[in-house]
């Protein structure tokens, strides 16, 4: 049987993105099932010591899978003036890299969307409902918007959010209707609404918490979160 790792980075730095940060190390999370989308709930724990000795433990809840590193200052840690220079660039490129972080927001939104939706209309209790002309519709235009997705991984913000008011207009009216004519949706609302926050790797020391990338792509399709980091 295959499982899914979870690859954790951590990063020291002020910048929003991993390739403007320094990496200081990494560790697989293994030995985790497949599950579907949002179902491994991973922990990741930061414990600095006295001595500026870090440890990092990564923990899957429903599993107890558990791996950790211990991150020491004896190498790859910046010095203080590496540190006020990534301090000063933080400053220099702040628009720029909000732009960036608000753009991947909005790329890994339509992401999740789009596979939040494909699990919701593959559920046996709403596909029961669903006429077969309606679950083409809603299965042709999230394979479109996936496609999209993968041609176009460095759109604009506001390209992606437009391609998800497109998915929308498909989906939710037909989701609607089955909500109001069946006493409301099996099992509660459809898939929730996909969180998939972007992986804030590069907010890790001096200036916030190191980050954690994203999981692995498993044996199931899912999407690819671009990290901003």
């Amino acid at each position: 049987m295959e499982f899914r790792r979870v690859l954790i980075q951590v990063y020291e730095g002020e910048r929003s993105m991993t390739r403007d940060c320094n990496l200081l190390g990494k560790f697989n999370l293994d030995g985790i099932p497949p599950m579907p989308r949002g179902q491994p709930q991973i922990d990741v724990t930061f414990d600095i010591d006295a001595n500026g000795i870090l440890n990092v433990n990564a923990v899957e809840k429903s599993t107890g899978k558990e791996q950790k590193i211990t991150i020491t200052n004896d190498k790859g840690r910046l010095s203080a003036d590496e540190i006020e220079r990534m301090v000063q660039e933080a400053e220099q490129y702040k628009a720029e890299d909000e732009a960036n972080r608000l753009r991947v927001e909005a790329k890994n939104s339509l992401e999740n969307y789009c596979y939040s939706m494909k699990s919701t209309i593959a559920d046996e209790k709403l596909a029961s409902k669903l006429s077969e002309e309606d679950k083409s519709s809603i299965t042709s235009k999230i394979d479109e918007s996936i496609s999209w997705l993968e041609a176009n991984p460095t759109a604009e913000k506001e390209e992606y959010e437009a391609k998800q008011k497109e998915l929308e207009a498909v989906v939710n009216p037909i989701l609607q209707s089955l909500a109001g004519g069946a006493g409301g949706m099996p099992g509660g609302m459809p898939g929730g609404m996909p969180g998939g926050m972007p992986d804030m790797g590069g907010a890790g020391f001096p200036g916030g918490a190191p980050g954690a990338a994203a999981p692995d792509a498993g044996p199931e399709d899912g999407p690819k979160i671009e990290e901003i980091d």
